[in-house]
């Protein structure tokens, strides 16, 4: 009889006789089961099962209620059995009760015989150690013990739970090793979803990312789980991820050496790029695949970094069309630019009209606009100045008494308000002409027009990260205190300057530049501004200053010497 008993535990609770499946009872009666399949072919006393079944409220009587469970097991899996025979299937024995069942009956057994002699062939045999594998883990249909509360269930659950987690990863490790990357690269999509903190689940799912060709996913995978581990766990990833990302940016060779079917990154060779930001520029050398040379188009035609059709690019440094850039550069908001002459002329000569004609009452408005466009904090509270100002005038003019005769002070006081308002008022609106605040200040149009070079250059070097991201580490893009020949206007890269360079940052207060150096080497790299600005809390006016010079690049941790190539092979 128990030579033709099956039962199931990985997954729903269930039992077979030959080929018919058994119905094992009431919830109580399927716990008890349960703890002696833990078990199979070993007693289990009664105060062992009380104390698995009725974790926290064991019954008065538990002895006779466990013999009343123990009983009606016994009709369902012996059911030709006389009333008062022996069990042979379920027996009374001095340690306890004894289910005598074939450990092989039960599917949790299977599980782990099989798991552990794939282990011992992985290194002998790997396709035989595959196979036992993939019929282990066969035999898993949900998590075990469902249903079931206390500690001994819980234990259970956890170590099948944590086995079967081993054979995958360890399933994964032979397919990668067998060159079946592509096919595995599904898999592990599952797998990392449904373990998220398995750091090597995670590795294996990288690699085979970019064992496919698919170097910016992989990449992207890294920045997910060190998003993940440092905000719901305060770490970062340990050294293999570290080691396996810093070889995926500098693109190592033996990643994919002897591997099969593997999608290696195209090879690049020297080509003499120009990059014609301004004339009298030189000439830089940048080493990129030599059919995606990045001659970039003149500054007055190039077009906005955020405007860049990407990610629908072609493939370039061994990224496949349609991939993401492995760089999260930070987007600045859309450039203002400067107005035509004559625009801002006309809109300087109707704000000064409108001024003087409301006698400044309508001051507020025209500094209003002027704050909107530049968006500037300190017009919008001189606007705001003006209004309360105007507000003022009007009120004293509306509760003037015609017949009686005003105080000098009084009479000072409004010819105040009135010289505020439409006087000094008219006189600032001129002065926003940023040409002749320049006559003026002694700025003359020339550093205006270096201002906007260097917003070019910027605007160029993010265009060429974008598509190439090797330059990062060719041109030494943000990174001001590195010798380099490529001018990228001024930009910074946040996450790998030294704190003397933060200290430079500018429309930060010292505090704030050390809090962001601090704040840096604690909680580690930013991603974004929105995220400096909630981790340093900094004003509106320093993050809008700060937007159109700051990169947010990963951490770059190069292991190989200078001498070595540092972009894509």
């Amino acid at each position: 009889m128990s030579g033709q008993l099956r039962f199931e535990i990985l997954g729903p609770q269930r039992a077979w006789y030959a080929d018919r499946e058994i119905d094992l009872g009431p919830g109580k009666q399927r716990a008890v089961l349960a703890v002696l399949l833990l078990a199979p072919g070993r007693p289990v006393s009664t105060g062992q099962i009380i104390e698995a079944v009725w974790p926290e409220d064991p019954p008065a009587n538990g002895p006779n209620v466990v013999q009343k469970y123990v009983a009606g097991l016994r009709r369902v899996l012996e059911p030709d059995r006389s009333p008062r025979t022996p069990g042979q299937v379920l027996s009374l024995t001095d340690a306890g009760y004894l289910l005598r069942v074939d450990p092989e009956a039960v599917d949790a057994i299977r599980f782990e015989r099989g798991v552990q002699a794939a282990r011992r062939h992985a290194s002998e045999s790997p396709e035989e150690a595959l196979a036992e594998l993939t019929d282990a883990l066969a035999r898993w249909h949900g998590e075990p013990f469902t249903g079931f509360s206390g500690g001994v269930f819980e234990a259970a659950r956890h170590r099948l739970v944590e086995l079967r987690a081993v054979a995958l990863e360890t399933r994964a490790e032979l397919e990668l090793d067998s060159g079946r990357h592509r096919e595995t690269v599904g898999e592990l999509v599952e797998l990392v979803a449904e373990f998220p903190v398995r750091e090597r689940l995670r590795h294996q799912y990288m690699l085979a990312l970019y064992r496919s060709g698919r170097q910016a996913e992989a990449l992207a995978a890294y920045r997910d789980i060190d998003s993940l581990l440092r905000e719901e766990h305060g770490i970062g990833p340990g050294e293999a991820l570290r080691e396996l990302h810093a070889r995926i940016l500098r693109a190592d060779p033996t990643l994919t050496a002897g591997v099969p079917n593997a999608a290696r990154p195209a090879p690049t060779v020297p080509v003499q790029a120009t990059v014609p930001v301004q004339e009298n520029i030189p000439p830089v050398q940048a080493t990129v695949p030599p059919t995606q040379a990045p001659v970039l188009p003149a500054p007055a035609a190039v077009p906005h970094y955020a405007d860049l059709p990407s990610p629908l690019h072609p493939a370039r440094d061994g990224l496949p069309a349609g991939s993401p850039s492995p760089f999260a550069v930070e987007q600045p908001r859309r450039e203002r630019h400067p107005l035509p002459t004559w625009v801002s002329t006309t809109t300087t000569v109707l704000g000064t009209l409108l001024a003087l004609v409301s006698f400044g009452t309508g001051t507020w408005l025209v500094v209003l606009a002027y704050a909107v466009r530049r968006r500037s904090r300190r017009l919008g509270l001189a606007a705001l100045g003006y209004f309360l100002t105007a507000t003022l005038l009007v009120v004293m003019i509306a509760t003037d008494d015609l017949e009686t005769e005003d105080s000098p002070a009084e009479v000072f006081s409004g010819l105040g308000v009135i010289f505020l308002c439409w006087l000094v008022g008219s006189a600032h609106i001129v002065l926003l002409n940023s040409w002749v605040w320049g006559r003026i200040t002694g700025r003359p149009r020339v550093a205006q027009a270096l201002e906007e070079e260097r917003r070019i250059r910027r605007q160029q070097a993010r265009n060429l990260l974008h598509r190439y991201p090797s330059a990062r580490l060719e041109f030494a893009i943000g990174r001001p205190d590195l010798p380099r020949a490529f001018d990228d206007g001024g930009l910074v890269d946040v996450n790998a300057v030294p704190d003397h360079v933060l200290a430079t940052l500018p429309g930060l207060t010292d505090a704030q530049r050390r809090q962001v150096a601090m704040d840096r080497w604690v909680r580690g790299p930013y991603g974004s501004m929105e995220e400096l600005a909630a981790r340093c809390p900094l004003p509106v006016a320093a993050t809008e200053a700060l937007r159109d010079v700051l990169l947010f690049l990963p951490v770059h941790t190069p292991t190989t010497t200078r001498s070595e190539p540092l972009g894509p092979r």
